[in-house]
């Protein structure tokens, strides 16, 4: 299993961005994906999760409204958009899946909002 995130930056506050996930060494479409996030001094937290099919999805109290996790599995990647961001957005986002009772993370991509 092997996952590789792109799209993170440096943004201002109110601003967007797009992170991607590309994935690979397993049946993507077979399995839900999620988006997590880790800030400095805390945990993990679950920001989004999206079914197998794309027709669920759920989200974090914290970002739901901002935040639309999308996927494509002609492509085998993951989406995150991200709106009207806030400092407290800042963070590594990782993209995770759950197969066979193991988690697999990516390398994660560093978002910073800041002004």
């Amino acid at each position: 299993v092997r996952f590789v995130e792109s799209g993170g930056g440096l943004v201002q506050p109110g601003g967007s961005l797009r992170l991607s996930c590309a994935a690979s060494g397993f049946l993507f479409r077979a399995y839900d994906m999620s988006w997590y996030r880790q800030a400095p001094g805390k945990e993990r937290e679950l920001v989004a999760v999206i079914d197998s099919t794309a027709r669920r999805k759920n989200y974090a109290d914290s970002v739901r409204g901002r935040f639309i996790i999308s996927r494509d599995n002609t492509a085998n990647a993951v989406y995150l958009q991200m709106n009207s961001l806030k400092t407290e957005d800042s963070g590594v986002y990782y993209c995770q899946v759950h197969q066979r009772g193991s988690d697999y993370w990516g390398q994660g991509t560093q978002v910073t909002v800041s002004a």
